[in-house]
């Protein structure tokens, strides 16, 4: 694969993020393919809309639609923009739309997501995760909303390459987005950024469930203030507990970008909200089960993952 001959990219997952990211790379002129489910007869239509404060209003008209892995050509980068707790299930469509030697990137939040996918993808994939940095949401079938950021960082996992190419191919994928108009940068240690981004996505994500508030009502208070920090100081150390090293005042430099940001409800919230699957396997169990194994208690944390628990349960009685 080469930028001198422009990759083909499969999306599997055409919500606000792989919509997002998938219409940026088919505007920047990338030959960008998605699969979709339930939103295939509005988009094949309509297209994809994406609204951004950033980048102004974006309508992909001639969107290259499917509802069949079959009937997709064989790609060179995947990316996969659906919730972790589908990917057991997403496996065989990753294998069947990946072309031989293609990078798959997983466009998702927590730990561990990428030791658990790889078993199930043929061999001779590369397996990269994708951290994205983000405010972004669907409003409607086929119409995502972009409020802030959307920088995107990629880190090596697994697959064929040697260590000299690693660092090669990696920065194939971050300036594939960069010619997007996209901040992307490349990552040496892919634990330690998926750490960095559980200082956040942990709280957050959690709490505007309990509370049913967004960023800027917690930033407010300063009671869930001072629990979002004592949340975050929980993760920070639990990642140095297992040889991470963390930005200093890591946490607070947190709060003071988040203090920025605008108003802005976590992707949890939505899941909770319309009663989907919430991802507490991986921005909760595991981290705990890491942080666990090297005796590092987060109580606080774990707290918030029993609430949740209890909540989700709940709902699917």
């Amino acid at each position: 694969m080469s930028l001198n001959t422009p990759a083909r990219i499969g999306i599997i997952g055409t919500g606000a993020i792989g919509g997002f990211y998938g219409v940026m790379l088919a505007q920047a002129g990338f030959d960008v393919h998605f699969l979709l489910r339930s939103e295939y007869m509005t988009v094949a239509e309509h297209g994809l809309r994406l609204n951004s404060r950033v980048h102004g209003e974006m309508h992909l008209q001639h969107v290259q639609a499917y509802t069949r892995a079959e009937d997709m050509p064989a790609c060179d980068w995947v990316l996969v923009g659906a919730k972790t707790t589908a990917n057991a299930e997403l496996a065989p469509l990753i294998n069947r739309i990946a072309a031989p030697g293609a990078c798959v990137v997983l466009l998702q939040n927590g730990l561990g997501v990428e030791a658990a996918l790889q078993p199930l993808l043929d061999d001779g994939l590369h397996l990269l995760g994708g951290l994205c940095y983000i405010c972004v949401h669907r409003s409607a079938p086929g119409v995502v909303e972009h409020q802030a950021l959307g920088a995107i960082n990629l880190a090596y996992h697994s697959g064929p390459a040697s260590s000299a190419d690693v660092q090669a191919l990696v920065e194939e994928g971050a300036e594939m987005f960069r010619a997007a108009g996209l901040d992307s940068q490349t990552m040496a240690n892919l634990e330690q950024t998926r750490w960095q981004k559980l200082v956040w996505n942990v709280p957050y994500n959690g709490l505007s469930v309990l509370l049913n508030a967004d960023t800027r009502a917690m930033m407010r208070n300063p009671d869930s203030r001072a629990l979002i920090r004592d949340l975050m100081l929980e993760v920070v150390q639990a990642a140095q507990a297992l040889g991470l090293s963390m930005p200093e005042n890591y946490a607070d430099k947190l709060l003071a970008a988040t203090d920025r940001m605008p108003d802005y409800l976590p992707s949890m919230y939505h899941d909770f909200a319309q009663h989907r699957p919430a991802e507490l396997q991986a921005i909760y169990a595991a981290p705990l089960e890491a942080a666990t194994a090297v005796g590092q208690d987060m109580p606080k944390v774990r707290a918030l993952y029993q609430v949740l628990r209890f909540i989700q349960e709940r709902q699917e009685i």
